[in-house]
């Protein structure tokens, strides 16, 4: 018989408990003294803004009365009370006060008594620093979008600032009617559809490759491999890495995928197929099959059919609507591209692929 696990002596066991509790308790006290330090911004916002209208005379040395504020809070309470900041904390409540925030309205028993409405509606849930990005966001329905996202994926500041960089709302926006991308700003990405889960392009500046004049389709797969965490992330939502160079074998012949991935919201398999050149017929023929593979031998009955994505460095769209069936909804190619361009010329590119598609139904 195989030996029992060895028990943890009482006093481990005490020590373990109590422990976990103790860590359990400073991330919440972390994340109740953000949210409460991200409110009092909001609300000293708001008695400055409040403060200065309440006539022209007042608003016009409104700098004046900052500077003066600044100098008295900082005697007081110390760093954190520049005037740029306090200028930041006024701004913070100009564009948060009458935007239809996707920040989380909650019930609050113990209002302070001077407190504004506005500020008891709300539940701000990011850190201070995400709040001075989101606030820049001109578009009120991206900033909603980044918003929803920052706090339903934990994004760090700095990823936050990557997907902006990456014109990430942009990107899923383009695929959908007026009414989804209207969803993008009210409940952030759903995932409900393969094309919800769908980007072109694909931006993998992580992966270093930008400076590199030409390389091997095995290089790009281990640069993914390497940094799996980032692809990931730019995958998008409920993406589980499966296996690298998979092979299975029909009719005597061998066969590698080369990326399989398992979206757990779809509940289906994705197969990712890399290519450094432009995407063929062939291409899209053999995703079908390996498509058509995992349908009938590899996923389950309760499971969804399997996708198929690749990623190219060019793509023929006229090419790919006519290859691939009508009514399309299982393979895709895509476009990667190794360098994080400016925001305005991933615009440019993107509105380029609108007028291309829209030739393309012309054509039809």
């Amino acid at each position: 018989m195989p030996d029992k696990p060895e028990k943890k002596p009482l006093e481990e066991q005490l020590y373990s408990s109590v422990s976990h509790l103790i860590e359990l308790a400073r991330l919440k006290v972390i994340a109740s003294v953000n949210t409460t330090m991200v409110t009092t911004y909001f609300e000293i916002g708001r008695l400055i803004v409040e403060h200065e209208q309440q006539g022209e005379e007042r608003a016009a040395y409104g700098k004046g009365t900052l500077k003066q504020l600044s100098i008295k809070l900082s005697d007081k309470f110390g760093k954190g009370f520049s005037v740029e900041n306090l200028d930041r904390m006024r701004f913070f409540y100009k564009v948060y006060a009458n935007q239809n925030s996707s920040t989380l309205l909650t019930n609050l028993s113990d209002k302070a008594p001077e407190a504004n409405s506005a500020t008891l509606s709300r539940n701000f849930q990011l850190s201070w620093s995400h709040y001075i990005k989101l606030m820049r966001i001109e578009n009120p329905d991206e900033r909603r979008f980044y918003e929803i996202e920052s706090i339903e994926n934990n994004w760090s500041l700095r990823e936050l600032q990557r997907q902006f960089d990456s014109a990430l709302y942009e990107r899923l926006a383009l695929s959908r009617d007026k009414a989804q991308v209207k969803q993008l700003a009210e409940k952030g990405q759903q995932v409900q559809q393969p094309q919800d889960i769908i980007k072109d392009p694909y931006v993998l500046e992580f992966l270093g490759l930008k400076e590199e004049a030409a390389f091997s389709e095995s290089k790009l797969e281990n640069r993914i491999i390497d940094e799996l965490q980032h692809f990931l992330l730019e995958l998008g939502k409920g993406f589980a890495f499966v296996g690298r160079q998979v092979r299975f074998t029909f009719d005597e012949k061998h066969f590698r995928i080369d990326l399989v991935f398992y979206n757990r919201f779809l509940r289906c398999f994705v197969l990712l197929d890399l290519k450094i050149g432009e995407v063929s017929h062939q291409d899209l023929g053999q995703m079908q099959m390996y498509v058509n593979y995992y349908d009938r031998f590899v996923k389950t009955d309760d499971e969804n059919p399997t996708i198929g994505i690749i990623l190219c460095k060019e793509k023929n769209k006229a090419l790919v609507e006519i290859t691939l069936p009508k009514e399309n909804n299982q393979i895709f190619a895509s476009k990667y591209q190794t360098f994080l361009p400016s925001k305005e010329e991933l615009k440019a590119v993107l509105n380029d692929t609108v007028k291309d598609d829209e030739n393309i139904g012309g054509e039809a």
